[in-house]
């Protein structure tokens, strides 16, 4: 992180923590602070650095252009976890009591030990992507949020491409799909969804682990060498993504059989593998470029006037976008709350559960915001804590990325059935009642 990126940092976390002079009651209740768990170090750092830039970037654009949130303006601080789930709940602690009211815990394993926290706290979690794949069900989730897609929708939309690629879900009978994951709760959620497609499609499913971080896989691509499966589906993050790439071309095993999931399929995971990743596939969860006008408006208001978080042409990647995204859907969040609760005001961890539980952004409203071809329209429930299940496949060319799919939708038929009885396992688990129509609307 750049020294002035830190200050900005540190003068934030002052504001509000009262650490330096301490300002006046009234400036304190126009502020909205936003927590910003990350990890700059460690093996995920070349991963973790952009997503983290991307929120801090989305924030100060947020001061910078339009003033705040109806006025109040937004504050933040950082707290490094390196990934790691012990002071992924450190920084959660810590920060859980200067006026958080969302957390991103940007973390599979940090979700899982922060879900039982977040009903009592009252701070709801914002899971992109990412987290418990059940917490779609708000019933039984109040307080998770897995925001566009989870482990399941993604490992669905993979199978629906390779049942086209093969002409037809029914040619997939007899075929060897395996499985290369991280072996962490990130890697083995997709597990029960592919196991259950296994059993529609009449596809064998290899399972194969790879110890995290995933800097050694020699076994793992021995296995790949020795059943030669038919695809690959990559479960990945960070440096266990271009390793297996590397392995992979080392192994012989195609590139243009191997699909990642959506966070093994960004810059870093290819750029150093470079022609010897061409041909790879992965999910895209959202759009990237400088092209958007949320992207040309951070150039602009942030890094046009020497704000922005890292380096500039950073800017509109997979990973720094996918940040953006997420902060941006924290601040509707509070926006969303305001008209309920009061435009102007700050909100509480409460309220904010509030608007992510009522999320509208249609494409009109994407658009009005500037991510027009960012992403798609998001709407959620108290029963759908998603909003949207869509996603797309890109291709590395050995030097770029390049959609190469129109947008799928997860079976929702397939999913929405195991989420009821994931829900309903945890909750039984936990001893915990479903939502009543009265707290929905509540």
């Amino acid at each position: 992180m750049k020294l002035k990126s830190l200050a900005l940092a540190a003068a934030a976390a002052a504001a509000v923590s009262g650490s330096l002079m301490a300002p006046p009651a009234h400036a304190q209740a126009k502020e909205q602070f936003f927590p910003l768990l990350v990890y700059r170090t460690g093996p995920y750092a070349p991963n973790g650095t952009p997503w983290a830039n991307g929120k801090q970037d989305y924030i100060k654009l947020i001061n910078e252009r339009d003033g705040g949130i109806n006025g109040v303006k937004l504050t933040f601080e950082e707290c490094e976890t390196g990934y790691a789930t012990d002071k992924g709940v450190e920084c959660y602690e810590r920060l859980k009591g200067k006026g958080a009211t969302v957390f991103d815990p940007q973390s599979t394993g940090i979700t899982f030990a922060l879900t039982d926290k977040a009903p009592v706290d009252k701070i709801p979690l914002i899971t992109l992507g990412y987290g418990l794949s059940a917490s779609q069900d708000g019933g039984i989730f109040k307080w998770n949020f897995p925001l566009l897609g989870s482990y399941w929708t993604g490992a669905d939309i993979l199978i629906q491409h390779i049942g086209k690629k093969e002409g037809g879900l029914d040619k997939l009978k007899g075929k060897k799909i395996a499985l290369v994951y991280h072996d962490s709760p990130f890697g083995k959620e997709p597990i029960p969804l592919l196991e259950e497609r296994s059993k529609m499609h009449g596809f064998e499913l290899l399972k194969i682990p790879v110890t995290a971080p995933g800097v050694e896989q020699k076994s793992a691509w021995l296995q790949v060498r020795q059943q030669r499966p038919d695809y690959v589906l990559l479960w990945g993050w960070g440096v266990m993504n271009s390793t297996a790439l590397k392995e992979a071309q080392a192994t012989g095993y195609p590139r243009d059989k191997m699909y990642g999931v959506w966070w093994a399929g960004a810059e870093p995971d290819v750029k150093d593998v470079g022609e010897g990743a061409k041909g790879y596939n992965a999910l895209a969860l959202n759009g990237y470029g400088q092209q958007p006008k949320v992207i040309q408006d951070i150039l602009k208001y942030v890094h046009g006037k020497g704000m922005g978080t890292g380096p500039k042409d950073e800017v509109g990647s997979v990973l720094y976008t996918r940040g953006v995204i997420i902060q941006m859907l924290a601040v509707e969040a509070v926006r969303r709350a305001q008209e309920r609760f009061g435009k102007g005001k700050v909100m509480t961890g409460e309220q904010v559960r509030w608007g992510l539980e009522n999320l509208a952004l249609d494409q009109k409203k994407l658009d009005a915001l500037g991510f027009n071809g960012v992403l798609r329209p998001v709407s959620t429930s108290c029963q759908d804590h998603m909003g949207s299940t869509s996603a797309r496949i890109h291709t590395w060319d050995g030097s770029k990325w390049n959609f190469s799919s129109d947008w799928y939708q997860a079976d929702e038929q397939i999913i929405r059935p195991m989420v009821r009885a994931a829900a309903e396992k945890y909750a039984n688990e936990k001893k915990l009642t479903r939502r009543t129509p009265q707290d929905c609307q509540s």
